[in-house]
This record gives structure tokens, C-alpha cells and sequence, in this order.
């Protein structure tokens, strides 16, 4: 396959640069992938899409403020310093700017001092490994100096640091939002439970290979990112059951698919797990875990948007992006949505 197979055009103004006053009027566009349909719906309209058998998977994985401003040691030179994962208490992989004048051995210091860095080694990927010096606890003083990583799409501040963050995250460790749950509230949440649909939690920490554009000119030669994933039993006994009893498996983006697609076995079964993936689904997959997936518009010629091309074919999913671009929608990050799936009948 070609990467340029899966560029459509996105005219700049469509990129969301801010959320939505509620998280919970996002736009929806509901495709039904037995039926080519198209539907434009809000996001409150999730519950009437799901059944009473199924079961919602959602990404608990909360987001560090990971971008740290500072200044070299020896010269005062402006420096940032972006966490991607963390190796143990004080060493971290992390990217560095400007990385010509930091070499090993460099320190950063941040907030007066509170908080100092020293680069220790490159990485394959062209990070860092950074070890830390500070007094007290690390996550308090990254909370007090940290700013969210916003995407490099995104040129605005943001107000409310926590409308990066799902109203559901809980375990720290991702570089950048798992998207499509930022669409979330407690009454979405609690009118899909009064339906009884099942909520089963799982982890996986997002990193920023996750906006790494695809630069071969074929997709098979991409050297696809690792990110860390953990699903507990209770998650899989719940996915499991509601899959037993004829319930659909519906993947709030595409984090979650990764995951479940991971370690699902032949016949779509979940077993409880901790490890690292790098599984990079293209057209021709076959899916054994997922029925339904919700998920944000992604970039052009993306791993991302190659994924939601295997999950309802390579043209469709081109020619519903045309459509959102014709209709107006809001992409990315803090854009609108879409839902995939088959039977996608509306109930009250």
C-alpha cells in the first residue's frame, strides 16, 4: 500500500483549536458499515446507538504535564524538555530542544531550581534518556511546572488543563490525550449505565509516536511506536460476558483497539495482561476483538487514520472524511467524532 492512499484534503480552519464550552456537544457522525449510511448526530445521542448488551471499553490512562520550560545550566540558553516514558524513579525518555546545544552531560534547570535535569544518552528515535535531581515528591513539582503537551497542531493555549484529560482518567503515564473520551460526561456516562451497558476500563499510556507522520512512501516499511498497555481481569471477565451473551465490544478510540487487538485470541477472547505494543493495523487486518469503534478525525496519511481504514475500508473512510470536511465537521484533538459499526439503528 501507498501512504499517499490515505491523504484527503483538510482545509486549516477545520482543525479544532479549542474545546467545546460541553464536552458533550460534539458533533457525531454516525456510519453504518453494513449500509454505507451516513448519519450527522451530536455526541449526547451515544446512548440511543447502544444496546443493552454492550459493552463500552474505555482508556483510564491519565495525561502528565509533560512539557517542562527551562534554561541550560551553564549558559541560561532557553531549553524544553517533553516526557515521553518514564524508565524508573528518576530517569525518563524524553525530546529535547534545542538538541544541537544539549549534548551529554548538559543540565536543564527548571522553576528556579526546584526541579534539574541532566541529559545522559540518545535514544533509536532521536530522544533522550534524562535523569532528575529534585527534593520532595516528582509528581507534585511536575504538576506545579509541567504544561500539557498539546499537539503540534494545536497553536492556542488552553485554559483548563484538565480539558486535556478524559473526566474518567485515573493512572497517570500518557504523553497525549486517548481523544475520543474527551467527549465524555458523568450524564452520557450514566444514561448509558441506566441503559445497561457495561463499562470495562482498560490502560494504555498514549506516546507521541502517536502524531509521527507515516514519511515511507509504502505503509508496510513503517516503523510502527511501542506504547505500554495493561487490561485487568475484571476488565476481561466484563468483555468477555457481554461478548458471550451476543453484547458488541465498543472501542472509545483507537488506543483501545490497539490494546484489545493486542491480546485478543482467535476467537476474540481477553485475557488479563501487561506488556508493550507496537501492532500497526492497515487494511486487510481482520478484526477479533472490536464490533464498534468511536473515534476522533485523524491526520492525513496517519497510522491512526489507517486504522480506522481497516476498520471500515480504505475508500469509505476517505470518502466519509470528504463528507465531514463538506459538512463542516471539526478535526483532531479537540474535534468532533465519529461512530462505526454495523446495525447502527437508533434506540431510546
Amino acid at each position: 500500500m501507498r501512504t499517499r492512499d490515505f491523504h484527503y484534503h483538510l482545509p486549516e480552519e477545520l482543525i479544532a483549536q479549542t474545546p467545546l464550552a460541553k464536552r458533550d456537544h460534539s458533533r457525531m457522525l454516525v456510519y453504518d458499515k453494513q449500509t454505507g449510511q451516513i448519519k450527522h448526530r451530536a455526541f449526547y445521542d451515544l446512548p440511543s446507538f447502544l444496546r443493552t448488551s454492550d459493552v463500552l471499553v474505555l482508556n483510564r490512562s491519565r495525561v502528565i504535564p509533560a512539557r517542562l520550560l527551562g534554561v541550560k545550566q551553564d549558559s541560561g540558553i532557553a531549553c524544553e524538555v517533553l516526557l515521553l516514558k518514564r524508565i524508573n524513579a528518576r530517569d525518563w525518555e524524553a525530546l529535547i530542544k534545542p538538541g544541537r546545544r544539549l549534548k551529554e552531560g548538559a543540565a536543564v534547570v527548571f522553576g528556579d531550581g526546584a526541579l534539574t535535569c541532566t541529559i545522559l544518552s540518545d535514544t533509536a528515535f532521536g530522544g533522550r534518556i534524562v535523569r532528575f535531581s529534585f527534593e520532595g515528591v516528582f509528581e507534585e513539582i511536575l504538576d506545579q511546572l509541567g504544561q500539557m503537551p498539546l499537539p503540534p497542531y494545536i497553536h492556542e493555549q488552553l485554559a483548563d488543563k484538565n480539558r486535556y484529560q478524559t473526566i474518567y482518567a485515573k493512572e497517570e503515564g500518557s504523553a497525549a490525550a486517548p481523544t475520543a473520551g474527551l467527549h465524555f460526561t458523568d450524564d452520557v456516562l450514566q444514561k448509558l449505565k441506566d441503559k445497561g451497558v457495561q463499562i470495562a476500563t482498560i490502560l494504555l499510556h498514549v506516546g507521541l509516536g502517536t502524531f509521527r507522520p507515516v514519511k515511507e512512501e509504502v505503509v508496510e516499511k513503517h516503523i510502527m511506536h511501542e506504547e505500554w498497555y495493561q487490561v485487568d481481569q475484571q476488565a476481561a471477565d466484563t468483555i468477555n460476558q457481554a461478548r458471550a451473551q451476543g453484547g458488541r465490544v465498543v472501542c472509545v478510540g483507537t488506543t483501545c483497539v490497539r490494546t484489545l487487538e493486542t491480546i485478543a485470541d482467535e476467537k476474540g477472547l481477553i485475557r488479563p495482561t501487561t506488556g508493550n505494543t507496537n501492532i500497526f493495523i492497515t487494511p486487510g487486518y481482520t478484526f477479533r476483538a472490536v464490533d464498534m469503534l468511536l473515534t476522533n478525525f485523524h491526520l492525513p496519511q496517519s497510522t491512526l487514520l489507517m486504522l480506522v481504514s481497516s476498520f471500515m475500508g480504505r475508500e469509505q473512510a476517505i470518502n466519509t472524511y470528504e463528507t465531514a470536511v463538506k459538512e463542516r465537521y471539526r478535526f483532531f484533538s479537540f474535534g468532533d467524532c465519529m461512530l462505526i459499526g454495523n446495525q447502527m439503528d437508533e434506540q431510546g
